[in-house]
């Protein structure tokens, strides 16, 4: 291996954890029963792992659409908070594909210079430490006005329905556009970013799988991907591998309030991909193998006489 690479590799191995607590929707399997109970946790931290339960009033939005488009918005009682977990426990209607969708209000903190520019580094904000090298501002903190804007797709019984598609409308958001739930390992989902409902170009995006380990050094998750968004806001993200899935961005610009340096908005989007199809055999293969069979039956025979 080149030594470049190594030194890389090595850097990445023992980069600390992303300084941010990031937040998802997570459910144990993104298949349930019609007219059931369901429960899904508002994780706050890392994949598989909260460090921090979301207060109710910091939820401006709490969304669920089903098959037909009606969008449910669940009040503070449907919530219950375990350890550092919030749960929404909520009831599944007809079958089909439906998303979730949780958008949190602002909130702002004041980083140091080192801390912030660690955070743009690991957090996948290369553009606004680039532009403050360039500005000179590397040894200058920070005041960074921060949101979060949520949502999880989930097949309720056989029947899938183009839920997965709906706009919620929060500040920023990503957008499948096929459904997640058709999806197997080795196939592509392409998503949308949108920024006040407007397409956001070239929107740096990544795209991680469940490690088998959610409490490990890795913070539950194998990073897969990372790409870009086109003109029209899509990012094509490969799915390799079966399980569950997330695609995550920080999107932050400057503010443009004299007390404040940054505004970001912070998005994620959960989904289970399914185990890739079995491959048949091709028929040439079927056929001989069954020659085969005839050939070695033959030689039983000859041999037995």
């Amino acid at each position: 291996m080149p030594m470049r690479k190594l030194l890389l590799l090595t850097a990445v191995a023992l980069a600390p954890p992303a300084l941010g607590h990031t937040l998802f929707l997570e459910f144990a399997d993104h298949v349930l029963r019609p007219g059931a109970g369901a429960s899904v946790a508002l994780v706050n931290g890392t994949f598989g792992s909260s460090e921090g339960v979301v207060t109710r009033d910091r939820m401006l939005d709490v969304s669920i659409v089903g098959p037909g488009d009606e969008r449910a918005r669940p009040d503070d009682s449907a919530w219950r908070d375990v350890g550092e977990t919030s749960w929404l426990d909520f009831e599944t209607g007809d079958p089909g594909t439906y998303v979730l969708g949780v958008s949190t209000a602002p909130r702002t903190i004041e980083l140091d210079a080192e801390t912030f520019h660690r955070y743009l580094r690991h957090d996948g904000i290369p553009d606004v430490l680039a532009e403050r090298e360039r500005d000179g501002l590397l040894g200058e903190s920070a005041r960074e006005r921060y949101s979060k804007h949520v949502k999880s797709v989930v097949q309720v019984g056989d029947a899938r329905s183009a839920s997965h598609a709906t706009v919620l409308g929060y500040p920023i958001e990503i957008v499948p556009l096929e459904n997640p739930t058709a999806l197997r390992a080795g196939d592509t989902l392409p998503v949308r970013v949108l920024l006040d409902g407007a397409p956001l170009a070239s929107q740096l995006v990544f795209a991680s799988h469940a490690s088998h380990h959610a409490h490990d050094a890795s913070g539950g998750h194998t990073e897969l991907f990372e790409g870009r968004t086109d003109a029209e806001g899509r990012v094509d993200v490969p799915v390799a591998e079966p399980g569950r899935w997330y695609v995550r961005l920080i999107h932050m610009a400057p503010a443009p309030e004299p007390d404040v340096d940054y505004e970001s908005l912070w998005a994620t989007l959960t989904f289970q991909v399914a185990a890739a199809a079995p491959t048949p055999w091709p028929s040439f293969t079927i056929a001989a193998a069954a020659g085969l069979v005839l050939v070695a039956g033959a030689v039983l025979v000859s041999r037995a006489k």
